[in-house]
């Protein structure tokens, strides 16, 4: 059985998502004060966190991720609003192995702010995105798309709403189109 990790910066309504319905080894964050470490903590789900600023640069702080991973023996990891570029340490290691969903259809609004990009861009449609993460920022390569309508009557938080509703619905989707069971 594939063991996966989900990596988050924030709130974790993706992790608890994935969490439901698949078993995780544990969740990562890199912010101690993140809201996914307590729905970490209600779902039963190991939580670790540290920041960069412990650390003296990047690198280390990533050398001590893949001993994390490597404790755990984890297979896949699923970014989740995990807000930090990886860097060539962690790429390195887990080449292959990590996976990222982003709020827009890309390669259309790439980068840390897809929702408010889209709706600024005043399109008819975005959409959410799960793809392998690389060097670049959202520029691996798409493992599943799906589009979002932008309907006239809405505002940026009805529209980022049905976004994140997609985001639910595929990400276990891609989960197992990989190979990792369900509970």
């Amino acid at each position: 059985m594939k063991k996966i990790a989900v990596f988050a910066s924030g709130n974790g309504s993706n992790f608890q998502v994935i969490a439901e319905q698949f078993p995780v080894a544990f969740v990562f964050s890199d912010h101690r004060d993140a809201y996914v470490l307590e729905r970490a903590e209600k779902l039963g789900v190991p939580a670790h966190a540290f920041e960069l600023k412990e650390f003296d640069n990047k690198a280390a702080y990533e050398d001590a991720i893949v001993a994390l991973l490597e404790q755990y023996d984890i297979d896949l990891v699923c970014l989740a609003g995990y807000m930090k570029i990886v860097g060539p340490t962690l790429l390195k290691a887990y080449e292959g192995r990590i996976i990222n969903i982003h709020p827009a259809y890309l390669p259309e609004f790439p980068g840390a702010h897809g929702i408010e990009d889209a709706w600024e861009a005043g399109v008819s449609q975005s959409g959410v995105t799960i793809h392998w993460v690389d060097s670049g920022v959202d520029t691996g390569q798409i493992i599943k798309q799906v589009r979002v309508p932008r309907l006239a009557d809405d505002t940026i938080d009805s529209f980022e709403a049905r976004i994140h509703d997609h985001e639910y619905q595929l990400y276990p989707e891609v989960l197992e189109s990989l190979g990792v069971e369900r509970k």
